[in-house]
């Protein structure tokens, strides 16, 4: 028997309704109110997310977010920066103790992600996960010396022709985990760099040279350029192969709703929650 899962299409929503909702389906899950969740949504504005750990003053600068007319939002996940903009961002809400679930944040992390890899191939792209072998690989994940996330690929991270091609961060909290991503369609590079700091130039040309090496988006790897809802249910049918899963659509009810937005005023749209030090 396949176990059925819950999914829900947001849509493009604030950056801050887009953290609260996940937050908001990690703790309905932990209080056993609704069963396993995969989400989709979408940006509006175009937001730079910053992750749990990242200090804004030493590595964000705000005044090209203002420039661009960016949303900004600190996850409630670990990782770098991530600019929210032509992709499919997904989160995955299931417990800790579910019997497909490893008890490593690594081992799970590949299990969500089979859904993903699914996705890819759906898509005509031969996807497959990347393991660190070298000391000297696994020595870079310990060390994250860079600002944007997309840099460095971590355990089990989902490549293409040698090339990230989805960047996601896990938490675990009150029994249940949490992984959210991007699938990104476009990348604007020049954008996506303009929005850290650097010591100088120089750094900020190797940087981007190496990411250019180390990351792609799906339309550069396409002939015919890959449209949103394409990618909706390409993804969709690849959660449900991957994790062997029935989604079934759903929709918040207007008290989920009003829990949601009280959760926006009370954190993600604080400056307190995502400015402080």
């Amino acid at each position: 028997m396949k176990e059925t899962w819950r999914f829900i299409d947001s849509g493009d929503c604030s950056p801050a309704y887009n953290m609260a909702l996940d937050e908001a389906l990690l703790d309905w899950h932990s209080k056993g109110l609704i069963p396993p969740t995969i989400r989709f949504y979408g940006w509006n504005p175009a937001t730079l997310s910053i992750g749990y750990f990242q200090k804004v003053e030493k590595e964000i600068n705000l005044d090209k977010v203002k420039e661009y007319g960016l949303g900004f939002v600190r996850r409630p996940t670990g990782g770098r920066g991530v600019l929210h903009d032509k992709e499919l961002t997904y989160s995955v809400i299931v417990s800790e103790n579910h019997p497909e679930m490893p008890a490593t944040v690594t081992e799970a992390y590949r299990v969500i992600s089979q859904g993903i890899l699914e996705g890819f191939k759906d898509v005509g792209l031969d996807a497959y996960f990347s393991i660190p072998r070298t000391d000297e690989e696994k020595s870079v994940l310990k060390n994250p010396r860079s600002a944007v996330c997309f840099d460095a690929p971590s355990w089990y991270e989902l490549v293409v022709e040698g090339r990230k091609v989805a960047g996601s961060a896990q938490t675990r909290q009150k029994g249940v985990i949490l992984q959210h991503g991007s699938i990104i369609l476009d990348i604007d590079e020049d954008k996506l760099f303009d929005l850290f700091k650097y010591s100088s130039d120089r750094v900020r040309q190797r940087m981007q040279q190496n990411f250019k090496n180390k990351a792609v988006a799906i339309n550069a790897l396409r002939d015919e350029p890959l449209s949103m809802g394409e990618a909706k249910v390409a993804f969709k049918r690849g959660f449900e192969k991957g994790l062997n899963i029935d989604l079934e659509p759903y929709t918040l009810s207007d008290e989920e709703e009003r829990l949601v937005q009280a959760i926006v005023r009370d954190r993600y749209e604080n400056p307190e929650w995502n400015f402080r030090k």
